[in-house]
């Protein structure tokens, strides 16, 4: 798109914890934004912004915009806003449109309806984030983009207003699939900085001191400098992101590896750890208190 050129009109599906921060900044880079959520509520906080409309249908929605981006929950709810009887948006897309799902989905449902979203004329590509709340108010996501390159670079200046990084990790599905495997890490990374913390503070070390020294030598991770002291030690437990997620993703990362004959020595372990955790706790807590199994 050309400086000074009038910016397509965006479509925004699923405005909740990230998708609300994420579709102000695209409102706020100027472009033309249709807001949709089943909860009408979720959609309070767009209604007077500048440039924003709240759309009653995903059919009004689909119907007046170039791209639009799906920020839900799972594969089947965006394979149900796109082909779902009634009121979806394949049905009233225009050729040459683009859906951007910037969910945490299946790359093995991915790639099955990119091909299907094709027959009408519509570009998929996936573009999952990395974040959280905080990095989405301040539009510095990682965003892992998956799918056709040319399609990529259409909307590329659109990613661009929620993340510092666009990463093109290859082909459709490949950007959903880096999704589920960097949680897989962080969820590894986080279970180990919690005993690490749990077993230090039996033995009778402060929390403050186990964590210093944690991020001042090899042990450092993202949940050792960003979760243990802010979430866990502080006992506020809130990062934004919730138990459910977190084992769903581990799922997706676990079921890829299964699915391409690769071997995970921790996937089961992981898995059944933040299981029950997720059993135990409810999907809905913060994936932070998987802290709070350990010290039962």
């Amino acid at each position: 798109m050309s400086a000074g050129a009038a910016k397509h009109a965006v479509g925004f599906v699923g405005i909740g914890k990230m998708g609300l921060p994420m579709a102000k900044r695209v409102a706020e880079h100027g472009y033309p934004l249709y807001a949709y959520d089943i909860a009408a509520q979720a959609l309070q906080p767009l209604a007077a912004a500048s440039g924003v409309r709240v759309a009653k249908s995903l059919a009004e929605l689909a119907t007046a915009c170039e791209f639009v981006i799906l920020m839900l929950p799972d594969s089947k709810v965006v394979t149900k806003a796109l082909f779902g009887d009634g009121d979806a948006l394949a049905a009233h897309l225009k050729k040459g449109a683009v859906v951007i799902d910037m969910s945490s989905s299946d790359p093995s449902v991915t790639r099955e309806l990119g091909p299907r979203l094709a027959q009408a004329g519509v570009d998929l590509i996936d573009a999952p984030v990395s974040g959280g709340v905080k990095r989405a108010v301040d539009g510095s996501l990682a965003i892992m983009a998956g799918g056709d390159a040319a399609v990529i670079a259409r909307v590329k200046t659109l990613l661009l207003t929620m993340g510092k990084s666009v990463i093109e990790t290859g082909m459709l599905g490949s950007g959903h699939a880096m999704k589920a495997l960097n949680n897989y890490v962080s969820a590894a990374g986080l279970l180990a900085a919690c005993e690490a913390l749990k077993v230090g503070a039996d033995f009778g070390i402060a929390p403050d001191k186990i964590v210093a020294v944690l991020n001042a030598s090899t042990g450092r991770n993202n949940s050792t400098e960003n979760k243990l002291m802010q979430f866990i030690v502080s006992g506020k437990f809130n990062s934004g992101f919730s138990l459910g997620l977190m084992k769903k993703d581990i799922n997706i990362a676990t079921d890829l590896a299964q699915s391409v004959g690769a071997q995970t020595l921790l996937g089961e372990v992981l898995l059944k750890s933040w299981a029950e955790a997720e059993k135990k706790l409810s999907g809905a807590a913060d994936h932070t208190e998987i802290y709070r199994m350990l010290e039962r």
